[in-house]
């Protein structure tokens, strides 16, 4: 049986995109990228919304050039070996090739209960959006925080604003460029 985490790479005042929906100011830097490449060795599956599939995309196919180095070819190589759940109700069956992922048209908490009892390690659920139900429903064990030296000022928000959560500390790092890892652990899941 695996565990749900949630990861989120989030401005200082708590936003994941700012009001335009850009979030190019979320880029890691080399140090950063390498925690996401040696956290990804604990996750089995993903479960993420249509915006994030289609973002994720980028990973699924290494470019003829030169411009990944080992750590961008090894994350590929990881993210491709997980099973993806994508929750969308407006993609059709052939944007989600087999290969690629299992779409799910309504991500119920009991599919994703289903989904983390089958799951051998860790089940991360990407996007606030999907995350949200789960989130507050108290389902997710472990939340894991990338903060970024910015204020956005509006946007999506990184946790859902009804949320109620008793968390503890069980690990941090600050980065070369300011960023602070936090990671979290839920008392109630």
């Amino acid at each position: 049986m695996g565990t749900l985490s949630y990861t989120a790479t989030v401005s200082i005042d708590g936003y994941v995109n700012d009001a335009t929906g850009d979030f190019n100011w979320s880029g890691p830097s080399d140090e950063v990228f390498q925690l996401h490449v040696e956290r990804m060795a604990a996750v089995s599956t993903e479960v993420l919304g249509r915006n994030t599939f289609l973002l994720m995309q980028y990973w699924e196919t290494e470019p003829e050039d030169d411009s990944w180095g080992e750590d961008e070819r090894e994350f590929a190589r990881r993210w491709r070996s997980l099973d993806r759940m994508v929750a969308s109700s407006t993609l059709a069956p052939e944007d989600v090739p087999p290969d690629r992922g299992r779409l799910i048209r309504h991500l119920r908490l009991a599919d994703l209960r289903d989904i983390v009892e089958e799951a051998p390690r860790e089940v991360e659920i990407f996007g606030p959006t999907t995350a949200g139900d789960a989130i507050r429903a108290g389902m997710v064990r472990d939340f894991r925080f990338f903060i970024v030296p910015k204020v956005v000022g509006g946007g999506l928000r990184a946790l859902p604003q009804d949320a109620r959560l008793d968390l503890r500390l069980v690990e941090q790092r600050t980065f070369d460029n300011g960023t602070v890892y936090l990671h979290y652990r839920s008392s109630e899941a």
